[in-house]
């Protein structure tokens, strides 16, 4: 068939314009890699909303493809050196995997400083983190956000435990330095590993017990190998984990200022208190599975919580101790994160 002169102009515009919206999806191309499974809550409710909002707000140009279960290689605590040394793009990984390098930020990790609302603690570290107060740990990265989980919930394979007492001389899972001391104060031994090595620790009796979220259940399977789920009253948990989301340095400052706003906004104030929600969502989903497979809950009384906060309470002056030795005022960040949070509660 003989095309006229402009059918054939029509259709090549038409060619161009194809191709150039192909390659302006293609502009800007990032490796997001994180420790879980592309089953768990982490990786479907917020990972990949926050990748497609940033995909649309950049109108296409930009494709975040995402690698769970350390896909790309590597062991978990070596996800923030494969962001800083530009192996991938971006990292979702939790902060104490790597002791001592996010030191400031670990004032979220203490035990007493917020109880069971990730969504005022994400908040407190917005502000905080805004304000320069802990930004000085991720001089290497450019922090996409931070958070928390819900806190440490006591999980329990064969013997509860309603007293500080009852955990002496047991082994117990833990991935911070903080952890390990609220372990210590317990009177237990710390065992730390990446939450992905649990379940086989716990079906070989390696450890007795661990200190994670509800939210992580359901994809490590935890209600098979654990009998028991405790926490404080009113939700009080042992402490907590902090958790960034962060990208290449190098890779951040090539973008420019309009790809680098999509990515800022996706980002902003009120995504981290989502995180915050989205976490609270999948805890009571977790516990749940561990009810419906027959596990026993048990929310410790009021008294029985205050000899748990008391046994814990030198873990925060420990750490103020620990981080001065640095020359960070890790008394004035308690007071702060406090007082936020306190705020964020109300």
């Amino acid at each position: 068939m003989v095309l006229n002169g402009k059918l054939k102009l029509g259709l090549a515009a038409s060619t161009l314009a194809l191709a150039a919206a192909g390659a302006n999806a293609q502009e800007y191309e990032f490796t997001l890699h994180h420790l879980l499974s592309a089953q768990a809550p982490a990786h479907t409710d917020m990972l990949v909303p926050w990748a497609e909002r940033v995909e649309e707000l950049s109108d296409g140009r930009v494709s975040i493809e995402i690698f769970p279960n350390m896909t790309l290689g590597g062991r978990p605590p070596e996800l923030i050196t494969q962001a800083r040394d530009g192996v991938v793009d971006i990292v979702w990984t939790v902060n104490g995997y790597t002791p001592g390098l996010f030191p400031r930020t670990e004032v979220m990790e203490l035990p007493t400083v917020f109880e069971a609302d990730p969504v005022a603690a994400n908040l407190a570290l917005y502000d905080m983190y805004n304000d320069g107060l802990i930004s000085e740990d991720y001089a290497a990265v450019e922090v996409m956000w931070l958070h928390t989980h819900r806190g440490q919930g006591l999980h329990m394979a064969e013997e509860s435990a309603r007293t500080p007492e009852d955990l002496a001389g047991t082994s117990l899972r833990i991935p911070t330095r903080t952890g390990s001391w609220v372990i210590e104060a317990l009177g237990a031994s710390p065992v730390a590993m990446p939450v992905p090595e649990l379940p086989q620790a716990l079906s070989r009796g390696t450890v007795d017990g661990a200190l994670i979220p509800w939210e992580i259940i359901p994809p490590l399977q935890i209600q098979e190998q654990t009998q028991y789920q405790i926490e404080g009253a009113d939700g009080w948990r042992l402490g907590s984990t902090t958790f960034q989301v962060s990208m290449n340095q190098a890779r951040w400052d090539s973008l420019p200022e309009d790809i680098q706003a999509a990515f800022r906004e996706a980002s902003g104030r009120e995504w981290w208190a989502e995180v915050g929600e989205i976490w609270t969502r999948s805890d009571e989903v977790g516990l749940q599975v561990a009810l419906d497979a027959g596990n026993e809950y048990i929310e410790l009384t009021e008294e029985e919580t205050q000899a748990f906060r008391d046994a814990l309470t030198p873990v925060v002056q420990r750490w103020i101790d620990d981080v001065s030795e640095e020359g960070i005022d890790g008394e004035m960040l308690v007071d702060r994160a406090r007082e936020l949070v306190d705020q964020y509660s109300e």
